[in-house]
């Protein structure tokens, strides 16, 4: 059964009563981030219950020691580890002596959170009864800002409701915090240096090895009866500093303790300045005040969701799912530093290492790429191009020559950094969802510029890998692909994986179409490309040979194609006959049997499907699709949002909607059992997919934007915004009709089921 305490809101996450059961996955839920920094909800008081203490830095890192039980050549050294940083908002409270903790207090009533969403704050609220029998009432509000993205605010409110009391707040910053996951229980962080200054504290500390130099700061302001209660230094030693405030408050009067902090950076300031940015930064804050601070949040948050909201009439819950997605994909990555990427737990939790996966290519460059200018997701592409020579390093590790480029499955710096045989070594297809992000890129964007600037000489390295992965099989008379893992991670060191060898021969086909354009229309580019790889006619004629010459597995018998050789040699027992207390299978199976069973993680034949489907008719997909989708256990975040965008077009709409529930619910409905975690981040941009690729139909087909729109019966309407090549178009499907407005400097021809438009300026076509 899944979890489903989180209220139905059309804007807001919103929890009622505490359950100290559910405190880890709600630390997960109610997270928030601008980008720079996030963290989980973690109460601000002191709580000794189970809880996950998380707050995280973009772009800094630990490289923990892999730890594996048999080294092999190659294996990575390191597994990049998202840290744990610094933690900035905590508030020891004390009534009348008494220390404020709901997991020991008497009684706690009336508790509530709330993530709004419009607005970008957390909010939360309760009653508790201490055991000296006060009676408090607190209201907390937090939020990072966006316009000051180094800084975060707390409003802490206390109300003793029942008597005269000695309210006693230490708001502290601790550097002696460890992670949840490390494999060795190394020390990660360094502190330099502790100090203080009136009421503000700072705590120096650089991580090892890294060595990213941070400062965490703060600074508090007590006030009661609109009087500025002053404080004083209370502790100070190695790794923690906190400020005390103390006041004799009446019974039922209000006391509000305003918190600022956040972190400065290396990455930003030079590192011998960091407490000289901390306060100059503390003084912007202070002079906006934490009121107007949260005026400029919303006003921030407002232009997000202007562009990138998506408003669907009719259905609260579906409401709700994308817009949490669509919300934790704008806290989590904004653009504006092309030295990040998208982790797939963001700013929620610290599994995966927090690194940068293909998800980014596959999933996330679509929604970048229509909801925000175009040089955003063209960062994104910057930033493999950016890690090229690493890419190479990575391949020349396995055995690769002559520049070949193999990029991380995990990465931080462009290093791989993940340790697992079977995804390091052999889940290789993600070199090709880099390649065919340039293409989409290009494809939707008509930016072709990127390709003889940059991406050229990534797809160079790219076809050099798979021209040197795939070797001659002389009793298939073909090219083959062996021992890999495709993205059905629940079959490991197969052979010719259909999707892998698709990616392979359409990367070097892709590729040297890309040579030929740019030495034709960019013959500087081409000569200093040419040049840098030492890229010879003979090269790519070999490329060309494997590319027309792969092998792929066939059934004649079913009409479609394998996942990989030796796929019906298995026991073909459908997921729909499995007995339901075996799942999820990855919970309840060995390893060994998994790996023997039909069963599919995710897409795997269906995600080429996805990416080439002009390559393929309907009645192919259909076939492939009645074939493989019977044993799918969607027991990854990346998979019903695949199946949801092709069970649309396939005309399946109930099959879509439920699809598209799973993956824009998956984390706030707990699908898999493992939210307290951290979320599933970029599998978010696959629900928006899901409704806009999916349920929009939204195509670019003869470079023309494309919409063949559908509906499910559960919607009165649905409608989301684009940008398509700097035009802003509002799509408006209903029961009835579409509605379409376009906003620009030049009209614009699109194709609506097949037939041509000619979009008018600010005008609304009905169709």
């Amino acid at each position: 059964m899944n979890q489903d305490y989180i209220k139905a809101d059309e804007w807001s996450i919103i929890e009622e009563g505490f359950d100290l059961k559910r405190v880890k996955s709600s630390e997960s839920l109610f997270s928030i981030g601008n980008g720079a920094m996030g963290q989980r909800a973690n109460f601000e008081e002191t709580y000794s219950g189970d809880t996950f203490q998380g707050s995280y830095i973009a772009g800094v890192y630990y490289p923990d020691k892999t730890r594996v039980g048999w080294w092999k050549n190659g294996y990575p050294e390191y597994f990049a580890k998202v840290l744990n940083a610094p933690n900035w908002i905590g508030i020891k409270v004390l009534i009348n002596g008494v220390e404020l903790d709901l997991a020991t207090c008497k009684k706690v009533s009336a508790f509530k959170r709330e993530l709004n969403m419009k607005e970008g704050c957390y909010r939360r609220s309760f009653d508790a009864v201490l055991s000296n029998n006060a009676m408090v009432h607190v209201d907390v509000t937090r939020f990072l800002s966006l316009d000051l993205d180094e800084v975060g605010a707390i409003a802490f409110k206390v109300t003793v409701e029942n008597m005269d009391a000695e309210v006693s707040f230490f708001p502290f910053l601790d550097s002696g915090i460890t992670n949840e996951d490390s494999n060795w229980d190394d020390k990660f962080w360094n502190t330099t240096k502790v100090s203080s200054s009136r009421n503000r504290a700072f705590i120096e500390a650089h991580t090892m090895k890294t060595n990213f130099r941070t400062c965490t700061f703060m600074q508090a302001n007590l006030d009661y009866n609109g009087e500025s209660i002053s404080g004083s230094l209370e502790e100070q030693h190695d790794n923690f500093v906190s400020l005390k405030f103390s006041k004799k408050a009446k019974k039922g009067e209000q006391l509000s303790l305003t918190k600022f902090g956040g972190y400065t950076v290396s990455r930003n300031h030079p590192e011998n300045e960091l407490v000289h940015a901390a306060n100059e930064v503390l003084d912007k804050a202070s002079n906006f005040g934490f009121t107007k601070l949260m005026e400029k949040q919303k006003e921030s948050w407002a232009k997000i969701w202007d562009m990138s909201d998506i408003v669907i009439q009719g259905d609260i819950k579906a409401q709700q799912g994308i817009r949490f997605n669509i919300f934790q994909l704008n806290q989590t990555y904004l653009g504006t530093d092309s030295r990040l990427n998208i982790g797939p737990k963001g700013f929620t939790g610290e599994k995966y290492g927090g690194s940068t996966y293909w998800d980014t290519e596959a999933y996330c460059i679509p929604f970048y790429m229509a909801t925000k200018d175009e040089m955003v997701a063209r960062k994104l592409l910057k930033y493999r191009y950016n890690h090229l020579e690493k890419a190479i390093e990575n391949a020349k590790k396995l055995g690769f020559v002559n520049g070949a480029a193999l990029y991380p499955m995990v990465t931080m710096n462009g290093e791989e950094c993940h340790n697992e045989w079977e995804i390091t070594f052999e889940e290789i297809h993600r070199n090709g969802a880099i390649a065919f992000a340039i293409y989409n890129y290009y494809r939707y964007t008509g930016d072709y510029s990127y390709i003889p600037e940059m991406g050229l000489e990534v797809l160079i390295g790219i076809a050099r890998f798979w021209h040197q992965r795939a070797n001659f099989s002389g009793y298939r008379n073909k090219f083959v692909i062996l021992g890999v893992t495709g993205p059905n991670e629940y079959e490991n060191n197969v052979n010719n994986n259909w999707y892998t060898n698709y990616l392979a021969q359409w990367c070097i086909h892709f590729t040297l179409e890309q040579l030929s354009k740019v030495k034709e229309g960019y013959q500087k580019d081409y000569n200093r490309i040419i040049g840098k790889t030492n890229l010879t006619p003979s090269e790519c004629e070999s490329w060309k040979k494997v590319a027309d010459n792969i092998y792929f597995p066939f059934s004649e018998e079913h009409g479609v194609y394998l996942q990989q050789d030796g796929f019906l040699d298995k026991d073909l027992v459908k997921v729909a006959d499995l007995d339901k207390t075996e799942r999820p299978i990855n919970q309840k199976w060995s390893w060994d049997r998994i790996l023997r069973s039909p069963y599919i993680k995710q897409a795997d034949v269906l995600q080429g499907f996805y990416f080439f489907e002009e390559n393929f008719t309907l009645k192919e997909l259909e076939n492939h699709f009645d074939f493989y989708e019977p044993f799918t256990v969607h027991e990854s975040s990346l998979s019903p949002c695949v199946h949801s965008i092709q069970a649309a077009k396939l005309g399946r709409m109930e099959q879509a909607y439920t699809f598209y529930l799973r993956t824009s619910r998956l984390d706030l409905d707990d699908y898999n059992k493992e939210v307290e975690e951290g979320l599933h981040i970029t599998s978010m941009a696959g629900t928006w997919m899901s409704i806009v690729e999916g349920f929009g139909g939204m195509r670019v087909i003869n470079d023309m934007l494309s919409f063949e729109p559908r509906i499910p019966k559960q919607w009165a309407s649905y409608s989301f915004k684009v940008n398509f090549r700097n035009r802003i178009l509002k799509v408006k499907v209903s029961q009835d009709e579409i509605h379409i407005e376009l906003k620009g400097d030049e009209e614009l021809v699109i194709l609506i089921n097949g037939k041509e438009y000619k979009l008018a300026l600010n005008t609304t076509t009905i169709i």
